[in-house]
Order: C-alpha cells, then structure tokens, then sequence
C-alpha cells in the first residue's frame, strides 16, 4: 500500500511537471538564467530565511507552557523538517521537528503534537484571509476557488474544536490515545491563551506568510517579471493553496504547476511564467537545503536516523505519526 501511495504522488508530480513545463524550450530556460539580478536574488533569500525564523519563534511561544526552547534552537528543528520535506515525500519532516523538539525540551510528542495542529491551522486561516482578500483583485479559477471553500469549511470546524477546547475541561481522565491528545491541546491552549502567547503566535503566523510573500516578490524582480506586490502575493497565495495535500517532496511539480496558473492570472507570457516556475524554484529551495542539512549536522543525530524516526521506525515517532 505505501508503495502505491508513492507510486500515486510522484505520478502526480510528474504530470503536473510536465502540464507546467509544456512547450519550454532549452533556450528560453538559459536565456532566463543569464537576466537574472543577484542583488535581488540575495534579498529574498534573506527575507525566506527570516520567515522561518518568524515561525521558530511562534514555535518557541507555542511549546513554552510545557518546555523551553529557544527560537534558534525551533528555527533549527524547523529546518531540520523541511530538509526532510524536500527529499522525502507527504511531508514527514513534520515528525523530524517534534522528534528533535522532544530530545532537546524533553516534553513527550503527546505534548508536542498539538502545538503543531495550532500552527497549521493559524497558517490555514492566514491562507484563507489572504486568498478572500486576493478575489477582491483577481477572480481565481473555480477549481482553486473550490479548495478555498474546502478548507474555509475544515478550518471552521477546527475553530469551533478550539473554542471548545478553551471553555471545556474534561470531567474524567481519558482512556483513549485520542481523548489524552485533546486533552494534552486543551490545557496548552488555555495556557498560551491566559499568557497571550496564543494570540502573539498568530501575529508571527501573518509575518511568516508576509516574509514569504516578499521573497517570492524579490525573485520576481531578480527576473524582471511584472513587479508588482500584489502580483506576488497572489501567486504565492494559489501556490500554497495548491499544495495544501502533502505530495512529492518539495511539492516538485504542483510547486510549478500553480506558479504558472497564478501567473497567467496577470498575462504573464506563459512561456516565461514557466521558466520562472523553476527558476524560484531553486533559487529559494537550494539555501533551505543547506540549512535544513547544516541543521541537521548541528542537531547531534544523522538524517538516517531521523529519516527512521520520521518512518516509523522509532517507537516514541511512532506516537506522533499516529496523532
């Protein structure tokens, strides 16, 4: 079944790829290369990397009621994470952070795994604030439009699950590894709500989306592509829209795919959008690959290890994987 799971997603990527790529030729790839402005290129980096640290830092706020860990230190079990995202698919670089987190605040992933939920759904009502936000300017195709509403929806349900959580305290312990989980979510997100961390981490969630969205404009201008604010903001929005489902590692494929969808949005020639699909591509993945692998180094275990734990393979992953 795994194997079929797999054989699926890099199917996927590979269509998408291929759908994204469609009539580029060689020349208009190297043509595209040699325009670029380095400067440019050097400030969205720049930009991408204080994202994530944006996101250590929510981390850092989210994890405190229960263990302390330094916004360096979450920054580098979240680029410990990605690493593992880019080389292995469905995105298990997830279970490599709360695996590190674990070792070095020595809170159990059942103490850990919530502060994940949190995030992902601060990230989602982000995302879906700034896609309504985007129909303003640009009518989305009704595909996306349908995934918008599709999130909106679980989202909403996972709103209604937190508000519960923060006036609900359980009458009885819990017998069942789900039950323990909620409960273990319900007394850390009373906590971070009393200390204000709750409502400081979502502020942190809206500088993450904004310092990916000035990246992703800084490679625009480095390729000398409509330079426009907005014109970044919307494509990087259909982009993570896009690849909301975990696929391939590095969402390669659909990561292109939604890069030209939300190009052609604004005319963008659709040969040109398709070299700049890969071209942002790399230039903002190969810097995550270093420092999620120098993370990696500085994190006293080995990517073999971690990709074990990420699998399966250790039993107190095994915890997390299932929550």
């Amino acid at each position: 079944m795994r194997r079929l799971k797999l054989a699926a997603v890099w199917l996927f990527a590979a269509a998408c790829l291929a759908l994204a790529l469609r009539g580029v030729d060689g020349r208009a790839f190297l043509q595209g290369l040699a325009g670029i402005h380095w400067g440019w290129v050097a400030a969205g980096i720049a930009f991408d990397v204080l994202s994530y640290v944006s996101q250590g830092w929510r981390w850092r706020m989210l994890l405190e009621p229960g263990g302390r860990l330094s916004t360096l230190k979450a920054t580098q079990a979240i680029y410990a994470g990605l690493f593992t995202n880019e080389v292995l698919p469905l995105r298990l670089g997830e279970v490599v952070r709360a695996y590190l987190a674990s070792r070095w605040t020595g809170l159990g992933l059942s103490a850990i795994a919530p502060t994940l939920a949190l995030e992902r759904l601060m990230d989602g009502l982000w995302l879906v604030a700034g896609v309504a936000a985007a129909t303003v300017f640009v009518p989305l195709p009704g595909y996306l439009q349908t995934g918008a509403w599709l999130l909106a929806a679980m989202l909403a349900a996972g709103v209604i699950a937190l508000i519960v959580l923060l006036v609900r305290k359980p009458a009885h312990p819990p017998r069942t590894r789900l039950g323990m989980l909620l409960r273990e979510m319900s007394g850390q997100v009373r906590e971070a709500s009393r200390t204000g961390a709750l409502w400081r981490s979502a502020a942190a969630s809206g500088m993450l989306l904004g310092g990916q969205i000035l990246a992703f404009w800084c490679i625009q201008r480095a390729c000398s592509l409509p330079p426009g604010l907005l014109v970044a903001a919307v494509v990087l929005l259909v982009v993570r829209l896009g690849t909301v489902i975990p696929n391939a590692p590095a969402n390669v494929g659909s990561y292109q795919f939604f890069v030209v969808v939300g190009l052609s949005l604004f005319g963008v020639d659709r040969s040109a959008a398709a070299v700049f699909s890969v071209v942002v591509f790399v230039l903002l993945t190969v810097p995550l690959w270093a420092l999620g692998f120098l993370a990696i180094r500085a994190s006293g275990t080995t990517f073999a290890q971690l990709r074990r734990a990420a699998v399966g393979g250790d039993p107190q992953c095994e915890a997390v994987g299932t929550t």
